[in-house]
């Protein structure tokens, strides 16, 4: 297995959305629609490949915190995962968690913390990944109700 930090291009673009298409037919998280390159530029881009095939893919990119002062304090540089993404036939094989302990290590100089959110269906899942698994601490939760009308 090999992870890696790739710079954007068109062939890499192409994968992207290719990869965030498939997502999106999973019908797995809540409002996933698949990526366009506005989606992609800025980020920085890691790939995991196994014998040449990329099986996986983790983009975002270093922010300063703004008004999350509960959180932590104003402009505080921390990394925000945009996506985390690992083919069906690859997962729960440790290659998710690879690639976010090698972005981890990749800008552990740039940012003091690692950030997402998520919109998936498999919430228990989830949560066991990145709180069990990648030693991420629960700060907090936005929760949504659609209203009957």
């Amino acid at each position: 297995m090999l992870i890696h930090e790739v710079d954007l291009n068109e062939d890499v673009l192409a994968k992207l959305i290719s990869f965030s298409e498939n997502w999106a037919t999973e019908n797995s998280c809540y409002g996933y629609r698949p990526n366009d390159k506005s989606d992609i530029e800025g980020n920085r881009i890691f790939f995991a490949e196994d014998n040449g095939t990329i099986v996986g893919y983790l983009f975002g990119k270093v922010c300063g915190s703004k008004q999350m002062k509960s959180i932590m304090p104003e402009g505080t540089p921390y990394f925000e995962v945009e996506e985390l993404y690992v083919t069906p036939k690859k997962r729960s094989q440790g290659i998710g968690e690879k690639l976010f302990r090698f972005a981890e290590d990749a800008v552990k100089t740039e940012a003091e913390y690692m950030v997402l959110s998520t919109a998936t269906k498999n919430w228990k899942a989830i949560f066991h990944f990145y709180i069990d698994e990648l030693n991420m601490n629960f700060w907090s939760a936005r929760l949504f109700k659609k209203i009957e009308k």
